[in-house]
């Protein structure tokens, strides 16, 4: 169990490190599973709408960027005319 930042509560914690480096260790220490499942789906719709390749390194910093934006508070980009699917 962790004090997840991003739900503002206690919850089960991630199985792992989800990224390496510093980012990875916090993320770890502070966010939910449940929170970066939400990241995960934020970051796939990023990844479609802006066509971006999670091999080019380019793209990898700025997704590492959005994932502490989105997991820890800050400004998060969305796509222009993104419209989530109906579930």
């Amino acid at each position: 169990m962790v004090y997840c930042k991003y739900l503002g509560r206690e919850a089960e914690g991630l199985a792992r490190k989800p990224l390496p480096g510093e980012l990875g260790e916090r993320i770890y220490n502070e966010i939910s599973a449940e929170a970066w499942k939400k990241w995960l789906e934020h970051q796939t719709m990023l990844i479609n709408e802006k066509r971006l390749s999670p091999i080019d390194p380019e793209h990898r910093k700025y997704l590492e960027q959005q994932a502490e934006a989105f997991l820890f508070g800050g400004e998060v980009d969305a796509a222009e005319g993104y419209v989530p699917p109906e579930k």
